[in-house]
């Protein structure tokens, strides 16, 4: 029996992002956004299930836009990231009106997750070979993963952008590094690897990240703004030698819509992918 796997979506900043839900704002040929695009190549890579990660204030309207969508496609699941929803002796603090970062956003989802699992952000898009390659890895070999890109392919001519620079030594991650403000200029070859979120664990992990976000917690950090982000986990438990992160590079291109002006670009490049047969049926 082949194993389950299933696909963590972070998905609670959209709303605030889009200014609703119903403003997400179309990339494909019939009305899809990006998401509908990640969802369809998880499951043709063999992704069994979907959590979405999202704010309970916006999952009326995400069920309707996104969440019937995606029930077409695989078992559907929603976990939900709030700023009470803290381990045991931890409150909020006064004033706090920010989410608490990516490592938190994932941790929200543990009681909807049983199987290795893959996690990415819900407005970028990844391509079909980034999925199939986290899947597979999940799969057959197990064990924390990660798919890196190449610099080149994620930057946007509209401006700068922030990436997780990487070091990797015979397929393992050896160290992510954020940078900021980066393009074509910045110092680095276009053919470095950098990380756009799309991380693979085992259930296992969720462990790992309670214990981070305890000790990120009860560290010197701002109370109101301050973030526990999921690359800072991993590159802890990597330089503790508590864990080998599998890096499966991809050639594919990253789009994203980090400003207004990149998206006649996105929709360009989706309507080749589908005049090329990449997405019959969507």
């Amino acid at each position: 029996m082949a194993k389950k796997t299933t696909l963590l979506v972070m998905a609670a900043g959209m709303g605030s992002r889009f200014g609703g839900l119903k403003q997400i704002t179309p990339v494909g040929p019939d009305g899809q956004v990006i998401l509908d695009y990640s969802l369809y190549d998880a499951k043709k890579a063999g992704f069994d299930k979907v959590v979405f990660i999202i704010k309970k204030e916006i999952e009326k309207d995400f069920r309707e836009v996104m969440g019937k969508r995606a029930e077409k496609m695989m078992d559907v699941d929603y976990a939900f990231q709030e700023l009470d929803k803290l381990p045991a002796g931890f409150e909020k603090p006064e004033g706090r009106t920010k989410p608490y970062g990516t490592a938190h956003a994932v941790l929200c989802a543990r009681d909807q997750v049983d199987t290795p699992f893959a996690v990415i952000n819900a407005d970028d898009f990844y391509g079909a070979d980034a999925f199939k390659k986290i899947h597979d890895h999940l799969v057959n070999e197990g064990g924390t993963g990660m798919v890196s890109f190449r610099l080149g392919n994620t930057l946007t001519e509209n401006g700068t952008v922030s990436r997780g620079i990487c070091e990797v030594e015979d397929g393992y991650l050896n160290r992510v590094t954020e940078h900021t403000a980066l393009d074509k200029n910045s110092g680095f070859a276009m053919d470095t690897p950098v990380s756009m979120n799309f991380w693979g664990f085992e259930p296992s992990f969720f462990d790992v990240l309670e214990t981070s976000f305890n000790a990120w917690w009860k560290s010197d950090h701002d109370p109101i703004k301050g973030e526990c982000f999921l690359p800072f986990v991993v590159d802890e438990q990597i330089q503790s030698g508590k864990d080998k992160v599998r890096v499966m590079e991809t050639d594919g291109k990253w789009y994203g819509v980090t400003y207004r002006e990149d998206l006649p670009k996105v929709q360009e490049a989706i309507r080749e992918l589908t005049a090329n047969g990449d997405y019959e049926g969507l």
